[in-house]
């Protein structure tokens, strides 16, 4: 009863995919007993269908083409292998692939056994894997050879698996022999867990968070409606395996919508040869974070003849003039989306919704946002909190805690510290995230209005402002900011930049500091604005100032 509950959900949201209004007030999560996404769902689903799941081409040398079908038996396979080396149900598996076939393999394999998947990134140190080791109750690992190494200084009784031939690991390639038809040990209660996530770690030591089987293979049902997937799409989603993001475009979503996902792995990221792919393959639907987007408007992407039906971006909020050449050149408005490591989809521009400039959208189906201060009340620009009477499904488990114990959720409200503004029509837009929003001469300052207006610079390809101590004025703006194409960090650069803060910004807005340099990052690309924030709070402090640093006052020209 629970695969067609949740069929019956999925056939929902195709049935209003551009009626939005009826979508919302009518959706409701399906309601789960026992339920195995990959053995209810996905197996039937894929049996005798030869239609292709999984597209991998990697630039420069070949493709690989898997069908539901296979990817069914080869996962069964797998999970009978699995079985058979030790693996259990509630096991912890630390699965640390790039975009190989065996990653989609060994996600379907985990989920039939009831094992736990703790997604890595293939750029995580030595340190970042005892982390996850230790606070992550790892008992199997699944790597490639290049990063075998990282492990040989992590103690510990785990079972070794790599995707080729590695001195002391078992050799993948084995599960090939294992037999074709999987049978459960057991069932699988929709509320057992299923992924573990670290998250980015933007401000602080990643958290845990624990995904249970309904959370996110059911809960992505709002981002199926989102992406605006339907059956028989090619679905293109750039994002790294291990972080949560990869799990909702490049595995669930599609596969909830029948579509094929589709990789490109490049050597290293070239937009042309992107939007070269993106055309040849005929790609129906695509979803790119702010940063990719950029770089592809800066090629002569409008020459380009596309089958893509939508466009959609994701990691941060797409700035404005980003989504207009983009319609311009395409006719395609890029819709973005917002959700967390801990949820799915929770806000966003959807199908046939008219997009307002700038807003980050509607509330998702089954999702109820309240914007709240830190008394709890209710205000038009407050924290991004989810109502919990009754939790949406798309929410997490909980937080992982050192001991191993799950916090979940309690409460009136989900705090997700993220800062929005909702309009009189019900469209939010976002302002930042809740450590980020600062105060300068008493007015609130959000970074992203501030970096939006950056990077229409030509000269700024990415921008990071943090408030800058100042006796006068309390704070003030600071940007940080890294150069694009060939332009120099020099004085001229930054009298160019200030005077087109001073055409764009409101006065109390304004970026009254600027420094050229390399902006710190997670390993999943999003700015540390925390570590600037401190550095810049240091700075004031001593009183020191570096080389490619400039003040507005620095320039009478300006006056």
């Amino acid at each position: 009863m629970s695969a067609a509950a949740f069929l019956e959900a999925r056939e929902f949201l195709f049935t209003h995919r551009t009626d939005y209004d009826t979508a919302y007030r009518d959706f409701r999560w399906p309601v789960l007993d026992r339920f195995n996404w990959a053995l209810d769902y996905f197996d039937r689903m894929a049996y005798g269908n030869n239609r292709p799941a999984l597209w991998i081409v990697n630039e420069g040398a070949d493709e690989a083409k898997i069908s539901f079908a296979e990817m069914a038996e080869r996962s069964s396979r797998v999970a009978n292998y699995l079985r058979g080396l030790g693996v259990k149900r509630g096991d912890r598996i630390l699965l640390m692939l790039g975009n190989v076939v065996p990653l989609w393999e060994v996600m379907l394999a985990a989920m039939k056994l009831g094992a736990v998947t703790i997604p890595a990134s293939t750029l995580l140190t030595r340190d970042d894997l005892i982390d996850r080791f230790g606070r992550g109750r790892a008992r199997h690992v699944i790597t490639s050879p290049e990063h075998t190494a990282k492990f040989a200084e992590i103690p510990g009784d785990y079972t070794r698996i790599c995707i080729g031939p590695a001195a002391d690991w078992r050799d993948y390639a084995e599960a090939a022999e294992a037999p074709a038809r999987f049978a459960p040990d057991g069932e699988t209660q929709a509320t057992d867990p299923l992924l573990l996530y670290f998250t980015s770690g933007t401000t602080s030591r990643p958290k845990l968070v624990l995904h249970s089987h309904q959370s996110y293979p059911v809960g992505l049902l709002s981002a199926m409606y989102w992406l605006g997937l339907q059956p028989g799409d090619i679905h293109l989603n750039i994002s790294s395996p291990g972080w949560a993001k990869h799990a909702w475009s490049c595995v669930f979503t599609p596969w909830i919508a029948e579509a094929c996902v589709f990789i490109l792995n490049q050597p290293r990221f070239n937009a042309k040869n992107l939007l070269d792919a993106l055309q040849r393959c005929k790609l129906t639907t695509f979803c790119a974070p702010p940063t990719v987007w950029r770089m592809i408007v800066q090629e002569d992407f409008a020459a380009y003849k596309m089958a893509l039906r939508e466009v959609v971006g994701a990691g941060e909020p797409l700035n404005p003039e980003i989504i207009e050449q983009v319609r311009a050149a395409w006719g395609l408005t890029i819709r973005d989306g917002y959700g967390q490591t801990e949820t799915t989809l929770q806000i966003a521009n959807f199908p046939g919704q008219a997009v307002k400039p700038g807003a980050m959208g509607k509330v998702a189906p089954g999702y109820r946002v309240r914007l709240l201060d830190p008394d709890g009340a209710e205000q038009e620009e407050a924290e991004i909190c989810l109502a919990l009477d009754p939790p949406p499904l798309g929410l997490m488990m909980g937080y992982q805690g050192d001991d191993g114990a799950v916090v979940p959720v309690s409460g009136d409200a989900y705090h997700t510290g993220d800062v929005a503004t909702r309009d009189a029509d019900g469209y939010f837009t976002y302002v930042g995230r809740a450590d980020d929003v600062f105060k300068a001469s008493d007015y609130r300052i959000s970074p992203f209005e501030l970096e939006s207006a950056l990077i229409e610079h030509i000269a700024v390809a990415e921008a990071a402002v943090v408030p800058s101590p100042d006796p006068m004025r309390l704070a003030v703006p600071k940007a940080f900011v890294a150069l694009a194409g060939n332009h120099a960090a020099t004085r001229e650069t930054a009298l160019e930049i200030f005077r087109h803060c001073r055409a764009t910004l409101a006065p109390f807005k304004r970026v009254r500091r600027l420094e050229f340099a390399e902006l710190p990052k997670t390993i999943s690309g999003k700015i540390r604005r925390v570590e600037l924030r401190a550095e810049e709070a240091r700075r004031r402090a001593a009183g020191t100032r570096v080389a490619a640093e400039f003040w507005e006052e620095d320039f009478p020209e300006l006056r």
